[in-house]
């Protein structure tokens, strides 16, 4: 991480924590759509190549 001037570091770590804390939330609430996403994508690509 670049350290740029007057920028709090604490403050910094707490927003990067933050943010990663929503990402790992909208992959947990994605994840009982991964089974119905493979199966499009199975079927997609069994009828593109008949």
């Amino acid at each position: 991480m670049a350290r740029v001037g007057g920028r709090n570091l604490g403050m910094s770590w707490f927003a990067g924590i933050v943010c990663a804390g929503i990402v790992a939330g909208l992959v947990w609430l994605s994840l009982p759509m991964v089974p119905i996403l493979a199966q499009f994508a199975g079927d997609a690509l069994r009828n593109a190549f008949p």
